[in-house]
C-alpha cells in the first residue's frame, strides 16, 4: 500500500473527502516525525511506539577496499509493534 492507498482508504473509512484525509495524514505522519526528532516516545495503543535510539559508535569495513573504518554514533527512528498489531499481523 502506497501513500495515495492510504489516504483513499482513510477517505473512505472515515467519510472525508480525499483532500481533508490527505490533510490528516500528513498532520500525523508530521507530528510523529518531530515528536521523535525532539527526543519523545510517540505511543499509540493497540499499534505500537515511534522512538529514537542511540547507535553507539563502531568499527566497520568498506565492502570495496576491506579497509576499517570508524563509524560515527548516531541515532535512528525505531518502531516497536504492541501486541495487538502483532496479533493481527500473524493471524
Amino acid at each position: 500500500m502506497n501513500k495515495t492507498e492510504l489516504r483513499d482508504a482513510i477517505a473512505s473509512h472515515a467519510e472525508l473527502s480525499n483532500a481533508q484525509a490527505d490533510k490528516a495524514l500528513e498532520a500525523v505522519i508530521t507530528s510523529i516525525t518531530n515528536a521523535v526528532a525532539g527526543g519523545d516516545k510517540v505511543t499509540v495503543p493497540g499499534f505500537g511506539t515511534f522512538e529514537s535510539r542511540e547507535r553507539s559508535a563502531r568499527t566497520g569495513r568498506n565492502p570495496q577496499t576491506g579497509e576499517t573504518m570508524e563509524i560515527a554514533a548516531s541515532k535512528a527512528p525505531a518502531f516497536k509493534p504492541a501486541a495487538a498489531f502483532k496479533n493481527a499481523v500473524n493471524g
